[in-house]
């Protein structure tokens, strides 16, 4: 749905979809969530022990595995939560303000 400025042409409360609606499947990828970040977790590499403690925490998929390795954050959707850094046990996943 498209808001116009002119608050006149805008739908009323009554014709727009319910909050939480999912419009059609499969199309989370097509929406850049990481833009909403304030906190951003960092990887480090060398320290990461490819334990994947925090692949099942990541409410937005964006811990990306690849042959069966673990690799950096899909920035596009990562939001920032800090779960992932909370369930590190090696300090593998550093968790700053964004643009620091």
């Amino acid at each position: 749905m498209i808001y116009i400025k002119d608050a006149s042409q805008n739908p009323n409360w009554d014709e727009m979809s319910r909050g939480g609606t999912i419009l059609g499947g499969g199309t989370s990828l097509q929406v850049r969530t990481g833009d909403w970040r304030i906190m951003i977790p960092g990887w480090v590499e060398e320290k990461c022990k490819q334990c994947f403690l925090c692949f099942p925490v990541c409410a937005d998929s964006a811990i990306p595995i690849e042959n069966e390795k673990r690799t950096d954050f899909d920035f596009k959707h990562c939001k920032g939560c800090g779960v992932c850094y909370k369930v590190c046990p090696f300090g593998a996943i550093t968790f700053e303000k964004e643009g620091k």
